[in-house]
């Protein structure tokens, strides 16, 4: 199979290092030349796909690949990818596997409760709106005969790199709290895991909740960072306190809910490496994360 990601992010990245084999080329999308030169040399081929620059080899790689993986975010009001090749994505007649990283975030609140994939998204930010319309025009694009789509919505992603961790040890964690406030969290490992069994699958497409298994306080991972290093946590700061919050942060706060993993594990069969923040972030101390 051939591999063609649109964004060679975090997620994809991490994909490829763990599932690259399964593949026999690799190309993708970064936003600057720049990026592109950090891939030269390897196993991937990076393009350039920016908001002024578009490398013209991008059209016969992506039409060429068996699988399509987009992490690309859309903007304000569009997405990228299928603003610039959805159209050409859909008229072709190439069969192939599209997986679509979305987010949880196109729920809403939900004071709490648990959602699943049966539960209707009620976007609450426009972000997540804008989110919500790419979910349907790629969920279009799988209704042809030669293309399966999966969207896999992801929660708050930690990992290598990105973890409270590594903000305790730079000094950039907070412990925000919130009454009954919980977040879902997944580590990349275990996206990569999902994406992986979702171009495996055999069924059709479909869309999936990726989260572990215990959606948690903020403040209690941060606490449990702090425990593994041997520090004192930060200070709790109710919400209503803290001063000069984004306003991205502010709207995560405004939403609460717990996203439920079950056709994950039931149809995907996806084995979660670490179906909680404990177990991501024992193995990552271990490895010699926030030392």
């Amino acid at each position: 199979m051939k591999l063609f990601a649109f964004g060679l992010g975090y997620c994809a990245q991490d994909f490829i290092a763990r599932f690259g084999d399964l593949f026999d080329g690799i190309a993708g999308t970064v936003r600057t030349p720049e990026g592109a030169a950090a891939f030269a040399g390897g196993p991937v081929e990076a393009l350039v796909f920016g908001p002024d620059r578009e490398d013209p080899a991008i059209l016969p790689k992506l039409l060429a690949a068996d699988v399509l993986l987009i992490s690309i975010p859309p903007g304000v009001s569009v997405d990228p990818v299928l603003a610039r090749f959805g159209q050409k994505i859909a008229s072709m007649r190439t069969p192939q596997i599209i997986v679509y990283l979305s987010t949880i975030g196109v729920y809403g609140d939900r004071g709490g409760d648990w959602v699943d994939e049966a539960g209707e998204p009620a976007p609450s930010s426009q972000r997540s709106a804008t989110r919500l319309n790419a979910e349907k025009s790629w969920a279009a694009i799988g209704r042809s005969r030669d293309k399966t789509v999966h969207i896999l919505r992801l929660a708050g992603i930690y990992g290598p790199g990105r973890n409270a961790l590594v903000n305790l040890k730079e000094g950039r964690a907070h412990r925000l709290v919130k009454p009954d406030q919980v977040f879902n969290r997944v580590h990349v490992e275990d996206i990569s895991r999902a994406i992986a069994a979702a171009i495996a699958h055999e069924g059709p497409g479909g869309v999936w909740n990726v989260a572990d298994d215990e959606p948690s306080p903020p403040q209690d991972v941060v606490a449990y960072a702090a425990g593994l290093m041997g520090i004192e946590p930060p200070p709790e700061t109710p919400i209503e306190d803290a001063d000069n919050l984004s306003a991205m942060t502010r709207s995560f706060y405004a939403e609460n809910k717990r996203a439920s993993n079950r056709r994950l594990k039931e149809e995907l069969r996806v084995d979660l490496a670490f179906p909680n923040y404990q177990a991501g972030l024992d193995a990552l101390w271990a490895a010699g994360e926030g030392r």
